[in-house]
C-alpha cells in the first residue's frame, strides 16, 4: 500500500483581509472586530482515481482585547466549516477530518521567509510553508516567544476506550462520501507574544482506499490577531 502526504495552498493567502474589517461595538478601546475570511476549497485525485473535495466555508474571525489587558495578552473567536466530499471510481468507504489553526508570534504563516523557525507542533518546508505534525494538540491557550508557531486542533472529543479508560479525540470519522465538522467561536487564547501575531485554519483530511492512504490538507487564509 501507497502513503502519499500533500499538502495543498489556498491561493492569494499573502494578503490579509483588512478592508473587511467590520466593529462590533462603538467603544473604541473595548471594540471586537469581526473579520470574515473567504474560507477555501481544493480537490485532490489519488493515485486509485479517487478524487477527494475538501471545503472550508463560512469562516471568520472575531478579535477582541484580552482580559489581560496587556500588549502580550491576545483573544479571537473563529468559526468555520469544514466538509468534505469523495467521488470518483473508489473503494473509500469514509474518512477522518481533523480542523485545528497555526497560531504563530512574529512568524509569516502565509509563505516565503520564517523568522526565527517555528516550534511546537508545526513542521515548515524550505519556503515557509507550515505543516501541522503528530505533536499537534487540542485546545488553544498558547503561550508563545518571537518566532515561535503552535499548531492545535479544534475538536477534543471525550470518549471510553475497548477498556472503559478516558480517551480524547481530534477527529470526525465519518462514513460514506461526505463529512463534515462545524464550530462556533472556538477559542484562541495567546500569551507572552510581544510582537504582531497571526492565525491561520487548516483542514487535514485522511482518506484510506484499497490500494492508498493519502493525508490532503487545505489551508484558510492567514489573519492578524493583533
Amino acid at each position: 500500500m501507497n502513503i502519499r502526504k500533500t499538502a495543498v495552498r489556498v491561493a492569494g493567502v499573502g494578503a490579509v483581509a483588512a478592508a473587511a474589517l467590520g466593529l462590533f461595538s462603538t467603544g473604541a478601546a473595548n471594540a471586537d472586530t469581526f473579520v470574515p475570511l473567504p474560507g477555501g476549497e481544493i480537490t485532490q485525485t489519488l493515485s486509485d482515481g479517487t478524487v477527494v473535495t475538501v471545503k472550508l466555508v463560512g469562516e471568520s474571525a472575531n478579535i477582541s482585547p484580552s482580559m489581560g489587558a496587556t500588549p502580550v495578552h491576545r483573544n479571537a473567536w473563529v468559526s468555520a466549516s469544514a466538509q468534505v466530499h469523495i467521488d470518483g471510481d473508489t473503494t473509500a468507504t469514509g474518512g477522518n477530518i481533523y480542523p485545528g489553526y497555526v497560531v504563530g508570534c512574529q512568524v509569516t504563516i502565509d509563505g516565503g521567509n520564517v523568522s526565527g523557525g517555528a516550534t511546537g507542533g508545526a513542521s515548515w518546508d524550505s519556503s515557509g510553508n507550515a505543516t501541522p505534525t503528530g505533536g499537534v494538540t487540542s485546545g488553544a491557550n498558547l503561550t508563545l516567544g518571537p518566532g515561535q508557531a503552535k499548531s492545535f486542533y479544534v475538536l477534543d472529543r471525550e470518549m471510553p476506550d475497548d477498556y472503559g479508560r478516558e480517551i480524547h479525540k481530534t477527529k470526525n470519522k465519518f462514513n460514506g462520501s461526505d463529512g463534515s465538522v462545524t464550530w462556533s467561536d472556538e477559542t484562541i487564547g495567546l500569551n507572552g507574544c510581544g510582537g504582531y501575531a497571526q492565525a491561520r485554519a487548516f483542514v487535514n483530511v485522511e482518506v484510506e482506499t484499497d490500494n492508498v492512504i493519502s493525508w490532503i490538507t487545505l489551508w484558510g487564509q492567514p489573519f492578524s490577531i493583533g
